[in-house]
């Protein structure tokens, strides 16, 4: 019995024995595989002029050549050359032109000087802190091509549209989970002040990471600036936040309460356990995280009491800054202990988090300051979209997120699985 072929396989095949023959054909003839007279650039010019060549028949109606093109009104006129930057490189290539001057490609645009990924590649090392005079001086390491400071703030610009379209997506229709961080970006205003960011993270139903947006503040919010946002994220589809966990941030609980009425306001622990590590030399953070974790996982309040005056006995007398950093944070640390220990891990869960604020903070200390606002929030979106090509920062927030899911639709029966 013959058998039978895969056409896909055997596609990849004849691409693959094509590729070798070109790499044995240009080695031979001592043609280097990059460069400005490289295989990779030579085969990127053919490809461009044989699309262009394509979009102008379908434009004219008739190949080159075909008598059937004579007395049709219009005809090919030759080509212009031009100079694209590309991926590999600056590519030379001819662009045909008819008579009429009516011809519009869309390969290569009239006018374009770039190929889209060059955009993307822009993107990406603004994301990741990089400034426009790097940026310029990277294309001309990498490609040998000069790209203007200009240039690249134009592209660069293009993604505030993007970016608006991105602040006011809909939402979930419910988050078992929101927490509400800052990050402080240096930003010239007559002078360099720090000025926070705040991001909101809800975890979805799905047990997803989502990036709800980024405001700017001033440092002297209050309850009308987190009204304003909390209702600008309940308007976009957001009816109901099971938990909001926050730190202490003015005004912010009553806005909670007031835009979604049942839900329940936590102090951030995580927060609390970076503060207490802001107090304590290095070498002890392993040894005071071993210590001060059956605190923050007592099954009650009761026990965590317990655990907490055992901690204070050994480290009171060296840190007492840290014990009163849990004692002034402890009426509104301890409702944490009455959720079950599924929901106590997705709230304490910091690998998400911190991956966002790890990103956020590589790319503004490689900036220093930023000349305007919107300059700062245009470098933080495209880290987060850096993270995601959706732009949205998907991540898995936790890996057992069925038992949490279980443990949310118990807890807070009724607004979980039914609105979801």
């Amino acid at each position: 019995m013959s058998e039978t072929l895969d056409p896909v396989a055997t596609t990849d095949l004849d691409h693959r024995q094509l590729a070798e023959q070109l790499l044995a054909q240009a080695k031979e003839h001592g043609v280097d595989l990059v460069g400005p007279n490289g295989l990779l650039n030579q085969l990127t010019k053919n490809v461009l002029e044989t699309a262009l060549d394509a979009e102008m028949t379908e434009h004219l109606g008739y190949d080159k050549h075909d008598p059937a093109g004579r007395g049709s009104g219009n005809s090919r006129n030759g080509v212009r050359s031009k100079t694209v930057l590309t991926e590999i490189g600056p590519v030379d290539i001819d662009v045909p032109r008819d008579v009429n001057s009516s011809f519009d490609p869309q390969i290569v645009k009239k006018r374009q000087r770039r190929l889209t990924g060059i955009d993307e590649i822009v993107l990406s090392l603004t994301a990741k802190g990089l400034t426009t005079g790097e940026i310029a001086a990277h294309f001309a390491d990498i490609y040998g091509a000069t790209v203007s400071k200009d240039t690249i703030s134009r592209i660069t610009d293009k993604v505030v549209a993007e970016m608006a379209e991105w602040c006011n997506r809909p939402l979930e229709p419910v988050y078992p989970v929101v927490f509400i961080d800052a990050i402080n970006v240096k930003i010239r205003d007559g002078q360099v002040t720090n000025r926070p960011v705040y991001v909101a993270i809800g975890v979805t139903c799905g047990g997803e990471r989502d990036i709800l947006g980024l405001w700017a503040g001033d440092g002297g919010e209050g309850a009308k600036f987190w009204l304003a946002v909390l209702t600008e994220i309940k308007n976009r589809g957001t009816g109901d936040v099971c938990i909001v966990v926050c730190d202490g941030l003015k005004g912010l609980p009553d806005a909670i309460t007031t835009v979604w009425d049942r839900a329940i306001v936590q102090t951030c622990v995580i927060h609390l356990l970076r503060n207490t590590f802001r107090y304590a030399s290095r070498k002890y953070w392993d040894q005071i995280a071993k210590e001060i974790r059956p605190v923050y996982t007592a099954p009650t309040e009761a026990a965590a009491k317990e655990r907490f005056v055992e901690f204070t006995a050994t480290w009171g007398a060296q840190y007492p800054a840290i014990i009163r950093l849990w004692e002034n944070a402890w009426s509104e640390f301890v409702p944490f202990l009455d959720y079950d220990v599924e929901i106590r891990r997705v709230i304490c869960s910091t690998n998400a988090i911190e991956s966002l604020n790890a990103r956020y903070r590589r790319a503004i200390r490689a900036r220093g300051h930023f000349p305007t606002e919107q300059a700062a929030m245009k470098c933080l979106y495209l880290a987060t979209r850096s993270l995601d090509p959706t732009g949205r920062g998907k991540a898995r927030w936790a890996m057992r997120w069925k038992p949490a899911l279980n443990a949310f639709a118990i807890t807070f029966e009724g607004r979980i699985v039914g609105d979801a």
